[in-house]
């Protein structure tokens, strides 16, 4: 991590951010450990300690520390470099982007955050023992966002929306293959599907870097009723069974699988969390052959950068949503607060509460907003208002600027119909009068 960061000295030819090093050298001194003859007794149970030991430790497992709570607290993951009997100069964007973010304080919209890190092995059987779950399930309470991070595809960034349990067999980096669903203790309880929390919106269409971000919604799934796997583009029908998530059907999917039904057996279903999957680090032109190319070249390394540097600015995006309040999945509303926009009657009027002044806080998002009403209709604009409108539920805090009819609340059936407005730019107050209200 400090030769990463840019701490102490480089050593060695490669760049600071490459992670391939830390994999050698893991390979190395594992291997060193096997054969190993002490001048004392070391038995099998003690070897196997050991092991674990060196496995935790160089992965950032036994280190995950954050200050007090007024910093936000982030989790990132990323795994080791694969499919090396292929090539095995290969490195891995997310094990660089796990080793240039760890420990690092970061300044988003909302404030400073801590990101913490782990790197996981790219090995069956370390998953199917509960590596996973070991890791994160003791940190997941406390944490206001997580994101687990893999390669994927060529030219694009993915933020998987659902992941499966199905293990597709692909060869591990000990060659060993499974398949079959994705074992985690009680599986009677076992979902075929657990879903993302990240902001998938926000991150496609916020400008992060180099690279798209697609929201990706496919997965292969059996339909109920039927034996054959069918591909969906638009996410899984009720009472399929899985055998493809967004991310696939290999370790990438399972890591995502395993850390949200994680945060859903924990009673987090709140806790903003997911995959995201980088682009393939690739060579650049003429050094693309395994066994004459170079170790690396100015494209590959700028390719990593590029990827690390976004990977970066995503995390730091989802934060800043994240302690916005921001809630996927809920449809914008019309703002009830301006004559410019009206809200869509409906059935009954939630009961307000309590309407108190407060002064606006510096560096809040605020500006013109863009609203949409709850039919189809254009965009509308509120007329020359300043509002600080982030999405909320009933019994939570709705806070506009230069509110104008606070009491004239729309009805609405439910929570997820509660008028409530789309903040699309950012900027600073300019208004002098607040109001909170709070619904029941």
């Amino acid at each position: 991590m400090d030769r990463a960061q840019g701490r102490g000295p480089a050593g060695g030819d490669l760049s600071r951010g490459d992670d391939r090093p830390l994999y050698w050298a893991r390979l190395a001194l594992s291997s060193e450990l096997r054969t190993w003859t002490p001048r004392f007794a070391l038995d099998e149970r003690r070897r196997a300690a050991l092991h674990t030991a060196l496995e935790t430790a160089s992965r950032g497992q036994d280190d995950i520390r954050y200050p007090g709570p007024r910093v936000k607290r982030v989790l990132v993951t990323g795994f080791d470099p694969f499919t090396l009997d292929r090539d095995a100069r290969i490195g891995n964007p997310s094990g660089a982007s796990a080793l240039a973010l760890d420990g690092t304080l970061v300044r988003t919209a909302e404030g400073p955050a801590r990101i913490e890190t782990v790197v996981f092995p790219v090995r069956w059987t370390d998953f199917a023992e509960g590596a996973v779950e070991r890791a994160l399930a003791r940190h997941l309470p406390h944490l206001d966002l997580f994101t687990t991070v893999s390669q994927g595809r060529p030219g694009r960034f993915d933020v998987e929306r659902t992941n499966g349990a199905w293990r597709g067999g692909f060869p591990d980096n000990e060659n060993l293959s499974r398949t079959g669903t994705v074992p985690v203790t009680d599986p009677a309880s076992q979902p075929q599907w657990a879903s993302t929390t990240l902001p998938y919106r926000l991150l496609t269409e916020a400008d992060t870097g180099r690279f798209p971000v697609h929201d990706n919604t496919e997965v292969t799934e059996i339909p109920a009723g039927a034996t054959q796997p069918v591909t969906r583009p638009d996410g899984p029908t009720p009472g399929s069974t899985a055998r493809a998530g967004g991310g696939g059907d290999y370790l990438s999917n399972e890591i995502a699988y395993r850390a949200t039904l994680l945060r859903d057996r924990l009673g987090l279903p709140k806790l903003p969390g997911g995959h995201l999957h980088t682009p393939v680090l690739q060579f650049g032109t003429g050094n693309t052959d395994p066994t004459a190319g170079t170790v690396t070249d100015p494209e590959f390394e700028r390719n990593r950068a590029d990827i690390v540097h976004q990977v970066r600015v995503l995390v730091v995006t989802a934060v800043g949503a994240a302690s916005d309040g921001w809630e996927e999945g809920l449809a914008a509303r019309a703002c009830v607060e301006s004559p410019a926009c009206p809200a869509v009657p409906g059935t009954h009027a939630p009961r307000v509460v309590g309407i108190t002044p407060i002064h606006p806080v510096s560096g809040r998002p605020s500006a013109l907003r863009s609203h949409a009403p709850d039919t189809a209709a254009p965009a509308l604009r509120a007329d020359d208002a300043t509002f600080d409108t982030r999405p909320s539920l009933p019994g939570r805090e709705f806070w506009y600027v230069n509110c104008l009819s606070c009491l004239q609340v729309a009805g609405a059936d439910g929570p997820s119909v509660v008028p409530r407005c789309h903040p699309v730019g950012w900027g600073r107050f300019f208004s002098v009068s607040v109001c909170r209200r709070v619904i029941r």
